[in-house]
C-alpha cells in the first residue's frame, strides 16, 4: 500500500499516545479536497476525533471490477497498539497474513503453517490462496458474463458473415443475364468482375458504416460489465469490420468471375 502522504505507524503510536489514524487518498479527496489532510482530525463514533497522520493508497477491496462502484470506498486504518482492550478480541478475531516470497508461493505453505501455529499448536491458518488467485476469483463472475457475451457474440458474426456472403452472392447471380449483355457488347472479364465489386462494395460500406454508427450508440450500455478495455475498442471495431468487408468483397468477387467466365450467348439465355 504506497504512502501518499505523511508517515505510516511507528511503535509510539500507542494506548500512551495521542489517537492517529492512517487514511486513503478516497476519503482524503472526500473531506479534505485541495487540502493536505495531515495533521487534521476527523471525528469518528465510539472513539471521538483522532488526528491524521498519513494518507496511503486506495486498496480495492470489492474486487479490481466492483470497487469503483462500491458505496463503501472510505478507508481508514487504526494502529494495533491503540485499539482499546474492550475491542481488541473484534479487531483481531480474524487476521490476514500477507507474505512475499521469492520462490513458488505455495511451496511455503508448510513452514508458513508451522510459524503461525506457535509452540502451542493452537493457530491454525486457512484459505491459503496466491494473490493471482485472489484477483482471479474477483473477476470470477465478471469473466463468466463475458464468456458468455463472446459466445454470443461470435454466433452473431458468424450468421452476419453467412448471410452477407449469401445476399451478396445471390445478388451477382441474378445479374447474370445483364453481365452477359455486357460481355456481348464488348465489356471485358476484368471490367464485368471490377463492376460488380465495385457496386457490391458500396452496400457492404454502407452497410458497415451504419454498424459502426449503431455501435458507438450501444456498446455504452455495455460499459458496466467491461474491465480492462473500453466500450468503444478501435481495434475490436476494425478487425470486425475488416473481417465483414472482407467477406462482402469476397461474396461478390468469386460470384463475379463465375459469372464472368460464362459464355455470352449462354448468359444471354440464362433465366
Amino acid at each position: 500500500i504506497p504512502l501518499r502522504r505523511g508517515r505510516f505507524f511507528t511503535d509510539r503510536d500507542n494506548l500512551a499516545s495521542p489517537t492517529v489514524v492512517v487514511i486513503d487518498d478516497v476519503l482524503a479527496k472526500r473531506v479534505f479536497p485541495g487540502q493536505d489532510p495531515v495533521g487534521r482530525q476527523i471525528s469518528i463514533m465510539v472513539i471521538g476525533p483522532v488526528q491524521v497522520v498519513g494518507v496511503v493508497g486506495h486498496v480495492k477491496h470489492w474486487g479490481l471490477d466492483s470497487d469503483d462502484t462500491a458505496k463503501i470506498r472510505d478507508q481508514i486504518y487504526f494502529p494495533v497498539l491503540q485499539v482499546p482492550d474492550m475491542f481488541l478480541s473484534e479487531a483481531v478475531a480474524g487476521l490476514t497474513l500477507m507474505l512475499r516470497t521469492g520462490p513458488e508461493p505455495l511451496s511455503l505453505v508448510s513452514a508458513v503453517r508451522a510459524q503461525v501455529a506457535g509452540p502451542t499448536q493452537d493457530q491454525p491458518i486457512y484459505a491459503v490462496r496466491t494473490m493471482e488467485q485472489i484477483i482471479s476469483g474477483s473477476l470470477a463472475e465478471r469473466r463468466f458474463t463475458m464468456l458468455l457475451l463472446i459466445i454470443f457474440a461470435a454466433t452473431a458474426l458468424l450468421l452476419a458473415a453467412v448471410g452477407i456472403y449469401g445476399v451478396m452472392s445471390y445478388a451477382v447471380t441474378r445479374r447474370t443475364h445483364e453481365l452477359g449483355i455486357r460481355a456481348a457488347l464488348g465489356a471485358s472479364r476484368r471490367e464485368i468482375v471490377g463492376l460488380v465489386v465495385r457496386q457490391g462494395m458500396r452496400l457492404a460500406a454502407i452497410g458497415m458504416a451504419a454498424g459502426l454508427v449503431a455501435a458507438f450508440a450501444l456498446t455504452r450500455f455495455m460499459a458496466g460489465l467491461l474491465y480492462g478495455v473500453r466500450p468503444a475498442d478501435p481495434a475490436t471495431l476494425a478487425a470486425v469490420t475488416l473481417l465483414l468487408g472482407g467477406i462482402a468483397l469476397l461474396a461478390c468477387y468469386i460470384p463475379a468471375r463465375r459469372a464472368a467466365a460464362v459464355d455470352a450467348a449462354v448468359a444471354l439465355r440464362c433465366e
